[in-house]
């Protein structure tokens, strides 16, 4: 810092907040550290009794905070983002579309590691939508050694630690299992579900229907849906261990491979997934049908956003898997799922 008298600190950086107080009125801030001082900033600045103050000498090897927090963006951010304004040296990186928030938490630790420096976001994994808010950066000092910026730009060595996956089109089809809705004796409430759920993205279900509790009947169904283009299988009910629960039987006789059969998840345990080829084939657990959070709200983004599901994806969800079945649902605000 340097003292200067304010008449001649025009251009100059504040390196200190400066409080206005007017007896019964106001107290609150007037200028922010920060603050570029403007030619009419000197007569509110004076009115202030401010004849002197302490202003930013620029000194070779450091940094002002704007600065800084713009090169902590560049180093960082990924696609799918935009930025706010540098405001008090902070920067805001928000989804510049709807997708899957990805973060590298081992190279984000690192980055915080750094004395000074601070880059804090949402979790990974989290649906997003255009507009959102999901990390924020700055350096503590106002001032930083240009040393500590250096570091973490080569730390990153051009890997993003911030980034949005965009959601794809996909086509869909639904089989739905189980004699008591083939032969009409209850009324089929997983489809209508399932179709809500994939109405939040860009889904063009090619078909639906609904099959016995039958081995061979529930294969040649998924099959044909394949064979017709469909891009995702979602097999609803028959996913318990009783005695007439087909599906997973079915699912692996088409020749996918099973990623896993269970979740450490609830609602959600007897959730399956499998690839034949890259088409995803899932099996949801009655769970779906009623409850307003499940392990299918965790994976579907996912699926949509082009990602393979392997089963340490699923395995992780353990840390986070417990939804609390709140009266009001916040999720995906909420922990349900944060443990990836």
């Amino acid at each position: 810092m340097k003292k200067i008298p304010t008449k001649e600190a025009v251009g100059s950086i504040l390196c200190h907040d400066i409080t206005q107080i007017i007896p019964g009125k106001i107290k609150g801030r007037a200028f922010e550290k920060g603050h570029i001082i403007t030619e009419e900033d000197i007569p509110v600045l004076l009115s202030l009794g401010k004849d002197n103050l302490y202003v930013w000498e620029k000194k070779e090897g450091y940094l002002h905070e704007n600065e800084a927090a713009e090169r902590l963006k560049n180093l960082s951010a990924g696609e799918g983002l935009t930025f706010s304004e540098v405001n008090e040296g902070k920067i805001n990186f928000i989804s510049d579309k709807d997708g899957i928030l990805k973060i590298d938490i081992d190279l984000l630790t690192q980055l915080n590691s750094i004395d000074e420096i601070m880059l804090a976001t949402i979790h990974n994994n989290t649906p997003v939508k255009k507009g959102d808010k999901v990390a924020g950066t700055r350096v503590i000092p106002l001032v930083i050694d240009e040393k500590k910026i250096l570091e973490a730009e080569h730390l990153s060595e051009g890997r993003k630690i911030v980034s949005v996956k965009p959601y794809k089109k996909f086509k869909a089809a639904i089989v739905t299992t189980g004699n008591e809705v083939y032969y009409e004796r209850i009324k089929d409430a997983f489809g209508p579900v399932v179709r809500k759920k994939l109405s939040q993205f860009d889904c063009e279900i090619i078909g639906s229907t609904i099959v016995p509790d039958n081995i061979e009947t529930i294969t040649a169904a998924i099959e044909d849906f394949i064979n017709k283009g469909a891009e995702m299988v979602i097999c609803t009910g028959g996913m318990s261990v009783d005695p007439d629960d087909s599906t997973p039987a079915a699912i692996k006789n088409t020749g996918a491979q099973i990623v896993t059969y269970g979740a450490p998840v609830l609602p959600g345990a007897m959730f399956l997934i499998s690839y034949k080829g890259d088409i995803p084939i899932l099996g949801l657990p009655g769970c779906v049908m009623y409850a307003k959070t499940t392990i299918f709200d965790l994976v579907l983004p996912r699926i949509f956003a082009g990602e393979k599901i392997k089963k340490e994806d699923v395995v992780i969800l353990g840390h986070g898997g417990l939804c609390l079945e709140c009266n009001v649902c916040t999720y995906p605000h909420c922990s349900f799922g944060k443990g990836c």
